[in-house]
């Protein structure tokens, strides 16, 4: 007792805190000691809750961090805490605050407390006005939500922590519910608050009167910002020198074993970095869990029409309405006349406008709904008198709705925009003949014959259905390239399908022999076969596939690849023709900004960015003028400084100015002369 008497343990709480982690019970009496002590002046605290108490601080976190000891001493230790909190957050000293939070989190880490309570103590806590504490208590719900579905999910306590976030988004605090919308939000990101429930709970804040909670919630269904993740795998790619770039640095110049060895090194640190970078997650769209898209679009539509919030905001909620228009296929016929309003060129975001018209577009829509959105955009933005630039996103705007409406642009208009193909303007032209290569995919008989392009099978057989018009079939086609190859292979298997290959006097080492199997020519032979085949009799051995055997994925892989070919193989007995390529993008994407803006020219620079590309280059010149600086800079300006500087006023009776004007010739020739001299010697 007398070494513990001379290191003054009571006192010393740190130090006490370790022995006691070492061995809890040589040390109960100087942890009741403390316990009693933390107990009075709980009581003194309760008189004067707004003062600060670092006593009673250091003796918190002192018991916390020996909670594990003596549980079933500090068994109502973790309540007692928590009551204090709710009963005092309010008025606490924001330190002692915080050191209680941090106490209760570490008696969560330890299991000394259960999560529901604890958790919705910390929700209660985000009223406070504390930003620091916010974001502490914020990381902790995460993690700690993360940790309890670590293993397998909790659905009892998901349900009761989802339940209470429900009423804490309609809470009147709007920090605090913005605090809970980003918890979810969070939580649905990590893969651990997937499920329906928590999406349609999320859709209640895209109704808030609060903007940062509506922008919040807009932000959630829309996903990352197109701009910002173009921004960031630009950055991400223009991060470090690719291999070319070293093998070129490296390979320029005296090749030595020095250069080798650093070339190597370099390459192993590429390669390594290389690694580092995993896959990206690709999360299911939380846009396809909502319950009721078409009842919840109707009333972000009466939202949007009576709205006073910042364009900005406006063009967010325009875009989440289409975005579920175009998903879920809804009839939403107000909205296309609302957003015909704003397709004006000067319009500002005008290309995130004529996106949601694109996006809103789809093949349920009546045509008459959509013709007048794309006759807007034909007379507002593909005219002469306009710039390239927006004709051009006009023309790429006008593909991607008939893209998802074929129906909505009539044959006159096609063939007036289809005349802009030998426009001057290298991106108009582009544009307008990315719209031909739609429609001879969709319909050619809508052009004119000379832009219909060589016909293929496909074309041959395109046509665009009615509106309302199904095509059902009973066969899958392509499906008969699988009855021409079992044919093909029974015709193989009735020959001798043994191949003789004859070994000369030098490969008697027991080499391989190249051989040459008559298998590469299969699929030479097949395609010969169809194409001498009648539609009816493809459709015949189609439907006798489909309806006598299971298909595999194998088979389907077969069966694309014939769909495909019609693409290509010209029709029988026509002229073969040169083919505008275009880019083809799957229809059933999302469409982005990319899609409407695409400029096939690069735009030329103003006279600002050439300026300032041409200074960027520039940094490593040296000015070549010689700067003056004086011997002493701390000595004070010269006379003949001060009469520089001085005012005219000042100067104009004095002698010199007055006879300056009265010099003769000579005079004159003698001042220049000194002038030049002086000037010469300066710069020496």
């Amino acid at each position: 007792m007398s070494g513990r008497q001379n290191n003054k343990l009571p006192n010393n709480l740190p130090q006490l805190q370790n022995l006691i982690k070492r061995d809890p019970q040589s040390y109960v009496e100087e942890f009741l000691q403390q316990y009693r002590h933390y107990q009075s002046n709980v009581q003194i605290f309760k008189l004067q809750p707004d003062k600060p108490n670092k006593e009673l601080a250091d003796l918190v976190m002192f018991l916390a961090q020996v909670g594990h000891c003596f549980p079933q001493q500090l068994s109502t230790f973790p309540k007692e805490l928590s009551e204090l909190l709710l009963s005092y957050h309010t008025v606490l000293e924001p330190d002692l605050r915080m050191t209680f939070c941090k106490a209760l989190i570490l008696l969560r880490n330890k299991d000394l407390i259960d999560a529901s309570g604890l958790l919705e103590l910390f929700f209660e806590l985000l009223r406070c006005h504390d930003k620091l504490l916010r974001k502490t208590l914020y990381t902790h719900i995460v993690a700690d939500i993360k940790n309890i579905n670590a293993k397998h999910k909790n659905n009892k306590v998901n349900t009761m922590l989802q339940n209470f976030m429900y009423t804490m988004l309609r809470d009147s605090n709007p920090i605090a519910a913005k605090i809970s919308l980003d918890v979810m939000v969070e939580l649905y990101k990590r893969n651990i608050w997937n499920d329906p429930k928590t999406v349609n709970v999320i859709t209640t804040t895209c109704f808030s009167k609060v903007t940062k909670i509506l922008v919040a919630g807009l932000k959630f269904f829309l996903g990352a910002d197109e701009d910002e993740k173009n921004e960031s795998d630009s950055e991400s790619e223009n991060e470090g020198p690719s291999a070319r770039d070293l093998m070129a640095k490296f390979s320029t110049g005296k090749k030595t074993s020095k250069n080798k060895k650093k070339l190597e090194k370099a390459m192993k640190v590429l390669k390594k970095h290389k690694k580092k970078k995993k896959a990206e997650v690709f999360n299911f769209s939380a846009v396809h869990l909502i319950h009721d898209p078409q009842d919840f679009s109707e009333k972000l539509l009466k939202q949007l029409e009576d709205s006073k919030e910042r364009f900005e905001v406006k063009i967010m909620m325009m875009e989440l309405i289409s975005r579920l228009v175009g998903i879920h296929e809804l009839f939403l016929f107000n909205f296309y006349p609302f957003i015909q309003r704003f397709l004006q060129p000067h319009q500002r975001d005008v290309t995130k406008i004529l996106l949601c018209a694109a996006q809103a577009s789809h093949q349920l829509v009546p045509p008459e709904i959509i013709e007048p959105v794309i006759m807007t955009i034909a007379n507002n933005f593909v005219t002469e008198r306009n710039s390239g630039e927006v004709m051009t996103v006009g023309l790429n705007a006008i593909r991607e709705v008939a893209a998802r409406c074929p129906l909505a642009i009539n044959e006159d208009l096609l063939q007036d925009l289809s005349q802009y193909k030998t426009h001057k303007d290298k991106n108009v032209m582009m544009s307008a003949r990315g719209l031909i290569q739609l429609f001879r995919s969709l319909n050619p008989q809508m052009l004119h014959r000379k832009d219909r392009g060589r016909p293929t099978e496909a074309s041959a057989e395109a046509k665009i259905k009615d509106y309302g018009e199904l095509e059902a079939k009973d066969y899958i086609p392509g499906a008969e390239v699988l009855e021409v190859e079992e044919e093909n292979k029974e015709g193989e298997d009735d020959e001798d399908g043994w191949e003789s290959a004859s070994i000369s006097d030098d490969d008697e080492d027991g080499e391989w022999v190249d051989v040459h199997h008559s298998s590469d020519e299969d699929t030479g032979e097949v395609a010969e076969k169809l194409q001498s085949m009648t539609a009816e009799e493809r459709k015949a051995k189609a439907a006798a596939v489909s309806a006598s055997r299971l298909l595999t994925q194998d088979d389907f892989k077969k069966i694309s690849l014939v769909q495909m070919a019609k693409e290509v193989n010209a029709a029988p007995g026509k002229k073969r023709k040169n083919v505008d390529s275009d880019d083809e993008r799957d229809k059933g994407e999302l469409l982005t900004l990319r899609d409407i803006e695409r400029l096939h020219k690069k735009p030329k620079a103003d006279k600002e960015t050439r300026l300032a590309t041409a200074m960027a280059g520039r940094t490593d010149r040296k000015d070549f003028v010689k700067k003056r600086t004086k011997l002493n800079p701390h000595a004070s300006s010269s006379n003949k400084e001060k009469r520089r500087n001085k005012n005219f006023m000042m100067m104009r009776h004095s002698q010199n100015v007055r006879t300056k004007g009265k010099r003769s010739f000579r005079e004159k020739q003698i001042a220049l002369r000194e002038a030049l001299l002086k000037k010469k010697k300066q710069y020496k």
